[in-house]
């Protein structure tokens, strides 16, 4: 559904070639040039640009699925581990695609060796460098997946306040707290679709530019 709604939304929004969009169109494009700007160039640099794609599309996917968290009757993908997993393990191997094309295999692995660095340390350092790659990419899956599960969470622990009393007295001040979590979320899905954004940009630079 998240897929349909972008590819909808943005063939509609330019389905007719103009130098400047209109409307729809144009904060699309306004929000593509903020994260081209803010994210991608000053993290890949020029020679970055050809994976900006999986980003741009890694950050739209994201926003819309917390948002169809918000939907009554609707879930969050984010909310499951194994789409945030799998969405971290893409910004994985696309980091490290990008290293091993640009220095090749060997020169990409020389990368986990600091220069310098007595032999008899090396098999120390490089389980230790190669973990902390690892371990970076699952922070990424979790920090998303915890984050909007959450929001989830709150929600409906506040809800249950109502049935915990069975009093219809006490409904206004949960339902009140709840509108305040929703709103809270909105901003959440936002946060949440940059963060995983800038941080798969700053872990594929590792790759590309060691």
């Amino acid at each position: 559904i998240a897929s349909a709604l972008l590819i909808s939304a943005f063939t509609l929004a330019f389905r007719k070639k103009r130098q400047v969009p209109h409307g729809w169109g144009n904060m699309l494009e306004s929000v593509v040039v903020y994260l081209r700007d803010d994210i991608i160039i000053p993290n890949l640099g020029d020679e970055g640009w050809k994976y900006s794609t999986y980003l741009f599309t890694a950050f739209f996917f994201i926003l819309v699925c917390n948002l169809l968290g918000l939907v009554p009757g609707a879930t969050s993908a984010t909310g499951d581990i194994g789409v945030t997993t799998t969405l971290a393990l893409m910004t994985f191997f696309i980091g490290q695609y990008a290293g091993i094309a640009k220095h090749g295999l060997l020169g990409y692995f020389k990368n986990f060796i600091p220069s310098g660095l007595p032999v008899f340390i090396l098999p120390i350092m490089v389980p230790v460098e190669v973990m902390s790659l690892l371990s970076r990419h699952i922070a990424l899956a979790i920090r998303l997946f915890a984050n909007m599960m959450g929001g989830h969470i709150s929600i409906l622990s506040i809800m249950s306040i109502i049935f915990i009393f069975k009093s219809w007295i006490v409904a206004p001040f949960p339902f009140f707290l709840i509108l305040f979590s929703a709103l809270l979320e909105i901003l959440i899905a936002l946060i949440q679709a940059y963060v995983f954004t800038i941080l798969s940009a700053v872990f594929m630079t590792g790759g590309l530019h060691g």
